[in-house]
């Protein structure tokens, strides 16, 4: 059923001039970061304008002609500084350097939140980045506390880190493949402290992620639930996605990014071809558009009046580039070109527009009815990373 399914997709995909194929394209990087750093300095006059009681920290969405702002504790919390310090590390212009540190210090609590899984990216996109960045000490000790709060939320039975403490009566252990974006900072923590119970608890997590998140094919769960008494796997299902049994297109992109990083970080060769084919995966699906801008889910019914979602390819072209350097492979290196030209050209917003976000037509949690086609500061950080990454070599990921 399911493969009739795929091909009526395909012959739909077909009868509107859309196919799979992509060609090569090139990138100006000096341009595109010189569209950014102006959307960004827009950004940073708005906010010196806007409500921030509350807690509120950073901007995360664009919705309903709003500009929305988050806590400290939401886990995107950290995006917007991480995008302040790739404009420093850019540009070295002293004045993004002063506002990542204002933006960074903001979140220096949650340090010790020990009630998230999403401490990666809270704080390995703001902490992480200023340490590599500037080697702060201050920063450091906030990345080694933040692992050890992460830490707190392994189950050795299970294998896993937990991720949601909400929806009880829907799951007993959740974990989502999100959570592989947090390892990094589990990494780190070892490379900096020399304890190896971080690198241990991430290696498990990837371990038990890959054997229990996917499919035959290569797609992956959204979310696997365990029992924490016996390890024992209860049930695999989505939150995010169209179904079940569908392949969300950010949960691809997250698993794609997460084991290229694992592999970098161990050098364990299952990581690298597993990434390899969640790659094959999202390349030779038959939904996937000519510009390689995915929709929201591989496996929604309405395509191509779906949807389409940049972040997935925001996040997906920035694993490309380090992907084709492990896997020597120049095709990961053209479709990352192409997706960032593709997003330059279609999905970028005017300036001074679309609350001052850079890229346009994302998708949050569409089942949920949130963030549907709008701008969301994740896709903007991915992109960001993705055009610094253009430029890197072996040696740049080496000291990462």
């Amino acid at each position: 059923m399911k493969n009739i399914k795929i091909q009526a997709i395909a012959l739909t995909l077909m009868l509107y001039g859309v196919t799979t194929t992509a060609f090569a394209q090139k990138i100006n990087v000096a341009q595109q970061f010189n569209y950014a750093a102006q959307q960004t300095n827009y950004m940073l006059d708005e906010l010196k304008t806007t409500d921030t009681t509350g807690g509120l920290v950073s901007p995360r969405t664009f919705e309903n002609g709003k500009f929305k702002l988050v806590n400290g504790n939401d886990w995107t919390s950290g995006f917007f500084s991480g995008i302040l310090w790739f404009l420093y590390d850019y540009t070295k212009d002293d004045k993004w350097l002063k506002q990542a540190q204002i933006y960074t210090a903001r979140l220096t609590k949650q340090q010790y939140n020990k009630g998230t899984h999403d401490l990666g990216f809270m704080i390995y996109c703001s902490f992480g980045n200023g340490y590599r960045i500037t080697g702060d000490t201050g920063y450091r000790k906030v990345i080694i506390q933040a692992a050890k709060s992460l830490s707190t939320r392994f189950n050795v039975k299970a294998g896993v880190i937990r991720s949601w403490d909400h929806n009880k009566d829907k799951w007993t252990y959740p974990v989502i493949i999100d959570n592989m974006m947090n390892l990094e900072l589990l990494f780190e923590a070892t490379r900096l402290t020399g304890d190896s119970s971080f690198y241990k608890i991430a290696v498990s997590h990837a371990n038990h992620t890959m054997i229990n998140h996917y499919h035959p094919d290569f797609s992956s769960y959204h979310v696997v639930d365990y029992d924490p008494v016996t390890g024992n796997v209860i049930q695999k299902n989505t939150a995010q996605g169209y179904s079940d049994e569908s392949a969300w297109a950010r949960g691809q992109a997250w698993g794609l990014y997460g084991y290229t990083m694992c592999y970098r970080e161990t050098h364990d060769k299952r990581y690298l071809i597993l990434a390899q084919n969640i790659a094959k995966f999202i390349f030779n699906n038959p939904t996937l558009p000519k510009d390689l801008i995915p929709y929201w889910d591989y496996d929604d019914p309405a395509i191509p009046n779906a949807p389409r979602d940049a972040s997935a390819a925001s996040i997906t072209a920035s694993a490309l580039y380090e992907l084709s350097i492990y896997s020597n492979n120049k095709d990961y290196r053209e479709k990352a070109n192409t997706i960032l030209a593709n997003l330059d050209k279609s999905y970028k917003a005017p300036l001074n527009s679309n609350g001052n976000f850079i890229l346009l037509h994302s998708t949050g949690h569409k089942p949920a009815k949130s963030e549907i086609d709008v701008p969301i500061i994740y896709a903007d950080y991915y992109y960001i990373e993705a055009l610094l990454r253009s430029k890197m070599t072996a040696k740049d990921y080496a000291g990462r």
